[in-house]
């Protein structure tokens, strides 16, 4: 039997049409051109690829193009935006606000920054993974110069309310940086109608090329960053160095490819999501989900079977590939964060798995997932 993927929350294959748009930009048969040479037709073409790349990005997003830079990932893209928006404003403040269940990508430069002198407020989350714009209301300060809070949370699939908190910000003159990398491309976001200063994407979170993202960066009100990367000023000398043309090349295909199909995978993964909890609830008694019911993404489970140690089980499993609530740093097993900062116990946080469903989840690898996964559950039990 073949392997079942259900861990599209970690990464998505790249799709096929995708690769083969990426491959015309390799060889020598094909257009292998350096953008920034634009005295001669291979950097021209390059460059005009590079540009539909960037345009269909910001139809994807809704924004204009000039809004958007390349990166190397949504970790690069974090690290520029709050770094770079923290140390260009900190004549105006030092407050800064994130929460306690950021990813690593967002937290870590909170810490370098409080070595440098900012103030870092971390919010923690309510029982259902959620941070509110009552929470955020009552940590900002006239010191405040940035809030920085993902879109969803990458192990709960909790979606935060960017749009009522983006609304707040804006009225108090503060930035606010959104990480986006698990939700763009499966929901829907148009940068055009929130007030979200800052915006960092990954490709390979949908479909395209691992290695490449970018960072939307709002024009109007302007919002102003210090560079971490210095060079030959590529990318309005924010982001120096030469593009890596192919990648940016499946970052656009891949973004096309999810505008198109963003309605029709929304209701398809949420139907495989909820068919697949009610199946193996009916299976396996006293499990239940971590985090809200329903605001969150529509391929994502988080639950807790009871009794059972997470990593025990995947391990066990013959055919199905999950991750847990438990992240592997080197040989040790550290208790999921996130799931901690909820104020879950022990047992609920060690028996935690994630399920991600995506473009090539079927039915029949749902069904066969979950007996997989019931077979094994009874085994360990």
């Amino acid at each position: 039997m073949k392997q079942i993927y259900l861990d599209y929350a970690s990464t998505t294959p790249v799709e096929e049409g995708v690769v083969k748009k990426m491959t015309d930009f390799m060889s020598f048969d094909g257009n292998f051109g350096n953008p920034a040479s634009r005295s001669h037709s291979f950097g021209w073409k390059a460059d005009e690829a590079v540009e539909e790349a960037r345009n269909n990005l910001a139809t994807l997003i809704g924004c204009d193009p000039r809004e958007i830079i390349w990166t190397s990932g949504a970790t690069e893209s974090d690290n520029l935006a709050i770094k770079g928006a923290a140390r260009f404003y900190k004549n105006k403040g030092n407050h800064l606000v994130t929460s306690k269940i950021e990813h690593k990508a967002v937290l870590d430069p909170f810490r370098q920054l409080e070595e440098e002198g900012f103030e870092v407020t971390y919010l923690e989350p309510n029982s259902s993974g959620e941070i509110t714009v009552e929470q955020v209301a009552e940590a900002v300060t006239d010191k405040t110069i940035l809030v920085s809070l993902m879109h969803m949370n990458n192990e709960l699939g909790t979606i935060t309310d960017i749009d009522s908190i983006g609304e707040l910000t804006r009225s108090k003159g503060i930035i606010l940086h959104v990480d986006a990398a698990q939700s763009i491309g499966k929901i829907s976001i148009n940068m055009s109608s929130n007030k979200i200063d800052l915006l960092s994407i990954s490709a390979h979170k949908f479909y395209g090329p691992k290695g490449i993202g970018a960072l939307y960066i709002r024009q109007f009100p302007r919002i102003r960053l210090t560079p971490l990367i210095d060079g030959g000023g590529q990318e309005t000398s924010l982001r120096s160095g030469t593009l890596p043309v192919p990648l940016c090349i499946g970052f656009g295909e891949a973004a096309k490819i999810s505008m198109s199909r963003l309605r029709q995978e929304k209701e398809r993964t949420k139907k495989l999501r909820d068919y697949f909890y009610k199946n193996l609830k009916k299976n396996i008694k006293n499990i239940f989900i971590n985090g809200h019911i329903s605001k969150r993404l529509p391929a994502n489970l988080n639950i807790s079977i009871p009794g059972i140690n997470s990593e025990n089980l995947i391990k066990n499993l013959k055919n199905t590939v999950i991750s847990s609530g438990s992240a592997c740093t080197s040989n040790n097993i550290e208790a999921s964060y996130v799931l901690s900062g909820m104020g879950l116990s022990k047992e609920v946080v060690n028996s935690s798995i994630r399920i991600g469903i995506g473009r090539y989840t079927t039915k029949k690898d749902i069904n066969n997932a979950i007996k997989d996964i019931t077979d094994t559950v009874k085994k360990l039990r």
